[in-house]
C-alpha cells in the first residue's frame, strides 16, 4: 500500500487532533517539553488552515500525518537573526508537521510532495526538537539562523533549495 497526500477536510478534524496529541506525547518522551504547549497549540490554526486550503494529510488507509503547506511569503520568515536565508527566491513554507508514528519516512513523503510543487522550501523547528532537526538535515535542509514565531519564541530556521 502506498501513501497519498491530499488536502484536509473538516471531516478529518477528529483524526488530525488525535495525531497532534500523539506527536505532542512523542516530543515529551524525547526531551521536547515546551513545543506545542498551552500557548503554542497547532490545533488553534487547523480549521483556518483547512478553510484556506493549506492543511494536508498523509494517508495509507487511515490518516497518519498532517502538515500545513503555504505557498508564498510567510510573516514568520521576514526577519532572521544569527544568520541569513540562502535565497530570496519565491518559496513555500511547511508548518505544523505531525505524525502518529506508524508510517516511516513521513517527512520525506511530505517534502517530496511539497518540493515537487515549489522546490524552494522553508521550515522551522523548536530548539528542543532534536528529532526534527536531525530529519530535516538528513533530507538536505540547511540551518540558516533563528526566526520568531507569533508568540515571540525562537525557532531554528531551515531552508531547502532546488
Amino acid at each position: 500500500m502506498s501513501c497519498t497526500i491530499r488536502k484536509a477536510t473538516p471531516w478529518d478534524l477528529p483524526r488530525i487532533r488525535e495525531i497532534y496529541e500523539m506527536a505532542r506525547q512523542f516530543m515529551r518522551k524525547n526531551g521536547n517539553h515546551s513545543q506545542w504547549g498551552k500557548d503554542d497549540e497547532p490545533e488553534a490554526l487547523i480549521e483556518e488552515d483547512i478553510c484556506q486550503g493549506n492543511l494536508y494529510v498523509l494517508e495509507e488507509a487511515d490518516i497518519h500525518a498532517v502538515f500545513a503547506f503555504i505557498i508564498g511569503e510567510d510573516p514568520t520568515y521576514l526577519e532572521i537573526e544569527e544568520g541569513n536565508w540562502k535565497s530570496e527566491e519565491p518559496y513555500a513554507a511547511v508548518h505544523r508537521v505531525a505524525s502518529d508514528g506508524t508510517v516511516q519516512g513521513v517527512l520525506g513523503h511530505v517534502m517530496d510532495y511539497c518540493s515537487a510543487q515549489v522546490p524552494h522550501i522553508r521550515i522551522d523547528t523548536h530548539t528542543d526538537n532534536k528529532v526534527m532537526q536531525h530529519v530535516l538535515e538528513k533530507y538536505g535542509f540547511v540551518s540558516c539562523g533563528i526566526v520568531h514565531v507569533p508568540d515571540g519564541s525562537p525557532r531554528i530556521a531551515y531552508e531547502l533549495l532546488p
